[in-house]
């Protein structure tokens, strides 16, 4: 009887411990530090929250740079990546979709940036290579009528080196991004 009751005080210990004080802890320690972090980098105008710089956003508009594309179709509760190898016809299948997707919204691109024909593995991802980005400037220009130089500005002016120096890859936010091109066109 008497490990029966050490195992259940040690259980409650362990509770209060790992389900009440750390994550009160932790959540204090990150609202006094990083509070826009610790809130979900959200992003507002007009007073209105809008989306998340930590999370891709469907894109319909060819007056707007479009994300990688998403498996979940950009739903938070499905996020998922599809799973299916290289090799799989219907992986195939989908790329070529895509690039003549691409080559449709942007007639004039040559060398199309993998990933603008391939999907976020988390389906939310929300930076692109600034390549990918470049590459869709010439539509973008032609639809709001922005200088094709003025949108490159744009996305340099944008994008994020590797982090420390070292880790990742330049990307460019789209949602930020896109944020910053509607205020500049008033969309």
């Amino acid at each position: 009887m008497k490990m029966i009751l050490t195992a259940i005080r040690a259980s409650v210990v362990l509770m209060l411990i790992c389900g009440l004080i750390y994550p009160l802890v932790t959540t204090g320690v990150a609202q006094a530090i990083f509070p826009r972090q610790a809130d979900g980098s959200l992003i507002e105008s007009g007073g209105q929250i809008v989306g998340s710089e930590l999370l891709a956003q469907s894109v319909e508009s060819p007056k707007l740079f479009h994300p990688r594309g998403s498996n979940a179709k950009y739903d938070p509760t499905a996020s998922a990546g599809s799973n299916k190898a290289v090799t799989s016809e219907d992986y195939v299948k989908g790329i070529a979709e895509k690039i003549d997707a691409v080559k449709q919204e942007n007639p004039n691109l040559n060398d199309i940036p993998a990933d603008l024909v391939t999907n976020s593995g988390s389906g939310f991802d929300p930076d692109l290579s600034p390549e990918g980005a470049k590459a869709q400037v010439p539509r973008i220009s032609r639809e709001t009528g922005i200088s094709e130089q003025q949108l490159v500005q744009f996305i340099e002016a944008h994008t994020k080196g590797r982090q420390l120096g070292v880790f990742g890859e330049p990307r460019v936010n789209v949602t930020e991004l896109n944020m910053e091109l509607m205020k500049q066109v008033k969309l």
